[in-house]
């Protein structure tokens, strides 16, 4: 992975605050900003902008300092397709340009880190194809540097992982929608800051947030400290394609989706007195009975997410080592809260004692009517948290990310998180 660093060291470091002297543009308030594009539909360069933000920037000056050192190298070969352009920057400067192209001269989209670190292609490069980077930095007292690497990416891997991104493009989820990446086999542990650091996200409204791997490595949460605001809008890039892992194996693609945040609707649950609380928007809007799990198979307390949600479907549970455990049952409109098999869903037959007394196998009962009245406004995202049971909620039974504390939460990033949570990479 190519970053940009000051003379002397290779570290993840710039600092975008220099006027760059010889590039046209003026300065604008906070320092130098940096855009796609050195024209109107140009691709592949990071520019400043005007101090108004538009029109269009000038070239940057003729090198009149040394060479830039790249990253990757000049000739170098056999790169993997998720690599970044990076450079180490002389003493006081800043980039105002970075270039990528195929050989044809085609430019390639890309953006440079949040951070300055190095320049990210938006895409994954191809396979055993030779591109050309160009670095463009200056100084201060006007001097402009450039440095220049031609490279050739790796041919295509044969042993891959495979990945999946719970999140869809143009869906509507709710406030408590972790973005779920999933892995198989799972990450080793010295591999998942190599990896973390290739999955992007994005919000607007801006929320900081964190990454949380699960033990086994093959998920990984992203949320943020609270719950998401309503009308958050998500784009996510998982950009695991050709990141090379300590066992061999490469990423396989790159997974995008660009969803939002609907609504607050969230569910309460307590044992005590066998009742559901709905809110929406933080105001009471409905309390129904429910009947939980019985004391030999109780249900999960903790803070659970609706996963997934039919309207008809069928429990079979014949393969049961306890025979009293099995059964064959047509199910309505069940919803989905943990991997091991708890739903909430219609449950006619225990109607009378709903309220009263735990009957179920683990599930959140309630009547026809309730279920059908929250089968129409619940969405996939949104929170249930049940208290009072005989059992904790199993981390990774289900979304779990939000059973933990901020603080527990963050300590299963693989990289270091400020304090309230890591602002967006791109």
């Amino acid at each position: 992975m190519g970053r940009f660093a000051r003379a002397g060291a290779w570290v993840g470091a710039l600092g975008l605050v220099a006027s760059l002297a010889l590039s046209g543009c003026g300065e604008k308030s906070g320092g130098a900003q940096f855009v796609e594009g050195t024209t109107p539909g140009a691709t592949g360069a990071a520019a400043p902008e005007t101090p108004e933000g538009t029109g269009t920037p000038e070239e940057p000056g003729t090198p009149s300092g040394p060479p830039l050192e790249m990253s990757p190298a000049d000739g170098a070969k056999d790169r993997p397709v998720s690599v970044e352009i990076g450079t180490k920057l002389p003493d006081g400067a800043t980039v105002s340009q970075v270039m990528l192209t195929t050989e044809s001269g085609k430019q390639i989209k890309g953006k440079l880190r949040t951070d300055g670190s190095s320049w990210v292609p938006s895409a994954p490069l191809k396979w055993s194809t030779t591109y050309v980077a160009k670095v463009t930095a200056s100084r201060p007292d006007g001097t402009v540097s450039e440095g220049t690497s031609t490279f050739t990416t790796m041919a295509k891997p044969s042993s891959v992982i495979t990945s999946g991104l719970y999140l869809f493009d143009d869906r509507t989820y709710g406030v408590a929608m972790p973005v779920v990446a999933e892995f198989h086999p799972g990450i080793p542990k010295k591999d998942r800051a190599k990896v973390q650091k290739r999955m992007f996200v994005q919000t607007d409204p801006p929320q900081p947030g964190a990454w949380h791997w699960v033990d086994s490595g093959t998920q990984a949460y992203y949320r943020a400290p609270e719950y998401w605001k309503p009308g958050t809008k998500l784009t996510v890039r998982i950009a695991l394609a050709g990141v090379p892992l300590s066992n061999g194996r490469y990423g396989n693609v790159d997974r995008k989706a660009t969803a939002k945040i609907g609504s607050a609707f969230e569910m309460k649950v307590t044992n005590s007195d066998k009742q559901m609380r709905v809110y929406e928007n933080g105001k009471l809007i409905k309390t129904l009975p429910v009947s939980l799990g019985k004391k030999k198979t109780p249900s999960s307390s903790g803070t659970l997410v609706v996963m997934e949600k039919k309207e008809d479907t069928v429990f079979d549970t014949m393969d049961d080592p306890n025979p009293e455990n099995r059964y064959v049952t047509p199910i309505q409109f069940a919803q989905r809260i943990t991997w091991g098999g708890e739903y909430i869903h219609a449950a006619p037959w225990s109607e009378g004692v709903q309220g009263r007394q735990n009957v179920s196998h683990g599930c959140v009962n309630v009547s026809m009517a309730n279920a059908r009245w929250l089968f129409q406004r619940t969405k996939i995202g949104d929170p249930i948290t049940v208290t009072g049971t005989e059992r904790k909620l199993a981390p990774g039974n289900g979304w779990t990310a939000w059973d933990l504390s901020w603080a527990e939460f963050v300590e299963g990033s693989a990289l270091p998180v400020p304090e309230g949570g890591a602002d967006s990479a791109l």
